[in-house]
């Protein structure tokens, strides 16, 4: 479980799991047909007729061989669930926001160089660069990502998405970024400090050391320019702020929550919206998202335009909350505040009956999988403003009794 949730890093691929489903994720049931070696052959022929070299291909995929163990990987990612205080406790701790003050001072002018080449501010790159890689403590599992790759374009699970990502790895070899035997890292294909997918390497990376080639692996300004240059890529905004703290009112109309609304920022300021630390928040008319991770009763945050970079970086809006929170705190706010009060997390259990109930109520279509993904949280916004509740998208036990009931 990585990057098809869109780049989603394996030093931090079990925790999002953690935080956003409830159980050992299983796998849509589906069968390999025919040999590894024989689709191996046709790929190569594929990758041909589309114009990478023989040179190129055959460096890269001549002698590979099937990784059962990354089928085993793929297959099998336990999962616990967690609230985003638990999750953003424990991924931007003490020690992970002293090193990045730390980093920010000793690499200030490669930051600030980024920052004018990209427009990209140096806490928003050292935040991911500390949730991806520890600041490039964590290396990776040592897999060959052209032979995981391969794997995973082969099985049936994914082809399509992992094909894309081979035809990738090849063109970066072909490139004269990397040689085969260097391209080492995560069981899904990711590598280098900044955790790129082959597909994102070839596409974004930039060579910012100047030494003739884009070199994630090693060179820290190639990874961190390239992760800049990713976001920029995604639409980020100089000079823009991302994500804000926030206080909320009790009698908020709180169907204006989620991501897929936007209001200026006068609007939540006449609905009582404050800013949760220092000056007054401006009532001006930059849009803006009310962002509830755990409900109106949890942490608040205004979501700026910029937030969609984040969760172009991926998906699951508990990493990207977090991700842009972090950055927050890099730049100079306080830890988040646990909110308004006390938050009852759903178990597993939990959100499996809620999707049982939602489905019988005809506000959910799908399967029932335990995780509290976009399509769900849309369906509890749906059963709250059927039954009545304030509907701030987070289920609650009194929202289940009145499900139960029928009400």
């Amino acid at each position: 479980m990585t990057r098809w949730l869109k780049r989603l890093a394996p030093v931090t691929a079990a925790l999002v799991m953690l935080a956003i489903s409830g159980q050992a994720w299983a796998a849509p049931a589906c069968r390999n047909t025919g040999s590894f070696e024989r689709w191996l052959e046709d790929f190569k022929r594929e990758a041909a007729a589309e114009g990478i070299s023989r040179q190129a291909i055959a460096a890269a995929l001549d002698g590979v061989t099937f990784d059962p163990s990354v089928i085993k990987r793929d297959r099998g990612q336990g999962v616990f669930q967690q609230s985003f205080l638990q999750f953003a406790g424990r991924m931007t701790g003490d020690g992970r926001y002293q090193n990045g003050l730390k980093q920010l001072k000793n690499n200030a002018a490669l930051f600030a160089r980024i920052e004018k080449e990209t427009g990209v501010p140096p806490p928003v790159v050292a935040a991911l660069w500390g949730l991806e890689s520890d600041y490039g403590a964590y290396k990776g599992a040592n897999f060959s990502i052209i032979r995981a790759v391969a794997t995973l374009a082969y099985d049936c699970r994914r082809s399509a998405f992992f094909r894309q990502q081979l035809k990738d790895a090849v063109r970066i070899i072909e490139r004269g970024d990397l040689r085969p035997d260097q391209m080492i890292g995560n069981w899904a294909g990711e590598l280098g400090p900044t955790q790129f997918t082959p597909s994102d390497y070839y596409k974004n990376g930039v060579d910012f050391d100047g030494d003739g080639r884009v070199d994630m692996t090693r060179s820290v300004p190639d990874a961190l320019a390239s992760a800049a240059n990713l976001l920029k890529g995604f639409g980020w905004q100089p000079g823009q702020p991302w994500l804000q703290e926030v206080r909320v009112p009790t009698n908020l109309p709180w169907h204006e929550a989620g991501l897929e609304v936007q209001h200026p920022r006068s609007q939540w300021v006449k609905w009582g919206v404050a800013a949760a630390h220092g000056k007054p928040l401006l009532a001006d008319n930059l849009p803006a998202s009310l962002v509830l991770p755990m409900g109106r009763n949890g942490p608040a945050f205004l979501a700026y335009p910029n937030f969609k970079a984040y969760t172009e970086w991926n998906a699951a809006i508990v990493y990207a909350t977090t991700a842009a929170y972090f950055a927050t705190r890099l730049a100079g706010a306080p830890k988040v505040s646990p909110g308004n009060g006390p938050v009852q997390v759903p178990t597993t259990q939990n959100v499996q009956e809620l999707q049982r109930l939602l489905i019988a109520h005809r506000l959910l279509t799908g399967d029932v999988d335990g995780r509290m993904g976009a399509m769900t949280r849309a369906a509890v916004k749906k059963a709250q403003l059927k039954v009545g509740l304030p509907a701030d998208s987070y289920p609650t036990p009194e929202l289940m009794q009145r499900l139960r009931g029928g009400r």
